[in-house]
């Protein structure tokens, strides 16, 4: 938005919603119309949010470029910064620099089939693809596969369920796994057998075939998580170059200055910030200590 990168722009919380006891998600909206009216970013891209006075964090967008006039975070309380904006009312205003990073290359994936495969707060970012996906109809069809702890942590409940009923009207197939049982997960279980059940992710690719040569899987979750969801997307032979993965836990200054996101050898030295969050399996493979 400047070339200055360290100068942040005034935006005003519009609503702020309760997901979970930890997760809130805040709607903004630029004070300026025309840095609004000028603010664009890709699916995956995330922002520096500037509390002035007190601090700054970087958090991916999970709302979709294609809807104007406002942009969305998911904010975990996690540390000092995240619990001072969570008591943060409607009509205050924070600060706004950014979009960093690369996000994922949309335009490169139109017309093949998408695999999105989220665990807990990896929901958040790829929202973001999943609606650009949906608003553009750009894409053949996209598959939604969401692990999350118990059915009080599924972050966007209502877009989840509904699309768990409708999705299929709009090429979305979604597939809900979750670890604690509760009686709100076995109503959904009985009311979407095939769809739903008890477990971890990697249960929700049991009878599922892709067309490797038309599918790019993009993920997004806790570490632990990866490894698994890419030995059983190596398991059907999908190329890692069609395996994406967003490191977004990674993320820090956003412009490579702090170092805190250095990852790599003296021979391959990575920058999260600046060359991700966005990364495909193979700069996993030629990079240590990425995943």
């Amino acid at each position: 938005m400047s070339e200055n990168p360290y100068i942040s722009y005034d935006a005003r919380i519009l609503e702020v919603k309760d997901m979970t006891p930890r997760e809130k998600l805040f709607t903004l909206r630029f004070v300026d119309p025309e840095v609004g009216e000028n603010f664009s970013f890709k699916p995956g891209q995330f922002v520096i949010v500037d509390v002035r006075g007190f601090g700054e964090f970087p958090i991916s967008l999970c709302s979709s470029p294609t809807r104007k006039g406002y942009i969305q975070l998911c904010i975990r309380k996690v540390g000092r910064m995240t619990k001072y904006v969570h008591k943060m009312q409607e009509g205050k205003i924070v600060g706004i620099r950014g979009p960093y990073g690369n996000g994922f290359p949309m335009e490169k994936m139109e017309g093949s089939n998408f695999l999105l495969v989220a665990g807990g707060l990896g929901m958040a970012p790829l929202r973001s693809v999943l609606w650009y996906a949906i608003d553009t109809g750009k894409y053949d069809h996209i598959w939604l596969f969401y692990g999350t702890k118990a059915y009080e942590d599924l972050l966007f409940r209502d877009e989840i369920v509904h699309l768990l009923k409708h999705g299929e009207a709009m090429n979305c197939s979604v597939k809900l796994a979750y670890e604690i049982e509760s009686p709100s997960c076995i109503y959904l279980e009985r009311g979407f057998s095939d769809r739903v059940c008890k477990g971890v992710v990697t249960d929700l690719f049991k009878g599922e075939e892709f067309d490797v040569e038309n599918t790019y899987a993009l993920i997004c979750g806790p570490p632990v998580m990866y490894k698994f969801v890419i030995r059983e997307l190596s398991n059907r032979r999908l190329s890692p170059g069609r395996i994406y993965m967003t490191l977004e836990r990674r993320m820090r200054c956003g412009i490579g200055k702090c170092g805190h996101c250095i990852v790599g050898t003296s021979t391959s030295i990575k920058y999260v910030c600046k060359a991700g969050p966005v990364f495909t399996y193979w700069d996993a493979l030629s990079t240590r200590g990425l995943i």
